[in-house]
């Protein structure tokens, strides 16, 4: 049965090493993943991993809002002294046409650290939602809100356009804002942490299996009972067995739902 873990990062420099070793390992798990830019230098790397494995492995192409800071700007001139990175709209639109690509992201907004390149990341993300509606691909989407708050969410909201499919990967979101985002168009990735924090059971009650996918952010946040390991998309099984429990539906079901969800949302 297929499987699918639709927000991993494969072509990151943690698997340098033994990259395919971690991909023979997902594909004996019967793993298919999704592989995410964060900007267009790890959006490329992620296209050239996909167009190695054509049957196993998509990518997407996105900007990051942690890159979006105070000297954020469009051009592709260096600014010198700068720590954030150039928004290359015409080059990410580019790549992003690359039949690899099925997502535009993760993008998004994230207050966790402070709200002060809030007007910035707001601008990247529209940018980023047209490329999505031009292209007609879906949005994966990083939003992450100040501490004890939906405040991030609350304003993707009004942000979102409702025609484009949306998937909010890692959600930390109340159920109340759960369902706003269903309104909108919404799917919702859940990963590591659910197997091991009861923090997550009441939203995932709260959303239709029909709008559920499953991730394992790889390299980040191995699940039980893997903890203390680099996490890998073949570990994505521990996470379809928690949301199988939480939910109190078969394991398969889970499986069989959240790949058709992935397949569709994704036109693979």
């Amino acid at each position: 049965m297929t499987i699918f873990d639709a927000h991993t990062h494969i072509h990151f420099p943690a698997y340098d090493k033994d990259r395919e070793a971690v991909i023979k390992r997902a594909q004996e798990a019967g793993v298919k993943m999704v592989t995410v830019g964060t900007n267009l230098e790890t959006s490329q790397s992620a296209v050239d991993l996909a167009k190695q494995y054509p049957d196993n492995i998509w990518a997407t192409a996105g900007f990051h809002p942690a890159h979006a800071g105070k000297d954020w700007y469009h051009d592709k001139k260096e600014q010198k002294g700068s720590q954030q990175e150039a928004f290359d709209k015409v080059a990410l639109l580019e790549l992003a046409k690359d039949e690899r690509v099925v997502a535009i992201g993760e993008c998004g907004l994230d207050y966790f650290r402070g709200k002060k390149n809030e007007v910035a990341q707001r601008e990247v993300f529209q940018q980023q939602q047209a490329i999505a509606q031009e292209l007609n691909k879906p949005l994966m989407i990083h939003c992450r809100p100040s501490a004890n708050s939906d405040d991030a969410y609350e304003d993707l909201v009004e942000l979102l356009d409702p025609n484009t499919p949306t998937i909010m990967h890692f959600f930390v979101g109340s159920v109340g804002v759960a369902k706003k985002l269903l309104a909108k168009n919404c799917l919702f990735t859940f990963g590591g942490v659910i197997t091991f924090v009861r923090e997550y059971d009441e939203v995932i009650k709260s959303i239709p299996l029909t709008n559920i996918m499953l991730e394992t952010d790889a390299p980040y946040v191995t699940p039980d009972p893997h903890r203390g390991k680099r996490n890998e998309s073949a570990y994505v099984v521990e996470v379809a067995k928690k949301i199988a429990e939480i939910k109190d539906i078969d394991y398969d079901e889970v499986v069989s739902q959240t790949t058709a969800n992935a397949k569709k949302v994704f036109n693979i």
